[in-house]
């Protein structure tokens, strides 16, 4: 006889319970698409669209990307309020935060918006 997945939490200690759903939170939160960021700082993607001086139809298309210049990435998290730390990691040593891979400017608000430099430079 097999035990559903519901009855085996029920089964368990709430205490056990409230760890395994943080741990759950915890590694949606690790993992959440472009999209997901998106949504969960509540923001339309018109919203994203007026801050960054793009159309709607540009940021569906960036959150669709795999692969993307960092300084999309980086306008885009900016643009939600965020900053985007890149981080490296090695077996044998502590992770390393690097720095200066983007130019620096002005973060981006609803104030303030990037100049526009080509659409070449946000492919």
């Amino acid at each position: 006889m097999s035990t559903s997945l519901k009855d085996k939490m029920a089964s368990l200690s709430p205490e056990r319970q409230e760890r395994i759903k943080a741990e759950t939170r915890r590694l949606h939160a690790e993992y959440m698409t472009m999209q997901n960021v998106r949504k969960a700082r509540e923001m339309t993607q018109v919203r994203m669209a007026e801050i960054l001086g793009k159309s709607q139809v540009t940021i569906a298309q960036i959150e669709k990307r795999t692969d993307m210049l960092l300084s999309t990435l980086r306008s885009y998290i900016e643009a939600m309020g965020g900053q985007l730390d890149l981080v490296v990691r090695f077996p044998d040593r502590d992770p390393i935060i690097l720095q200066a891979l983007c130019e620096e400017k002005e973060p981006v608000t609803p104030r303030s918006r990037p100049r526009s430099e080509g659409a070449a430079a946000h492919s």
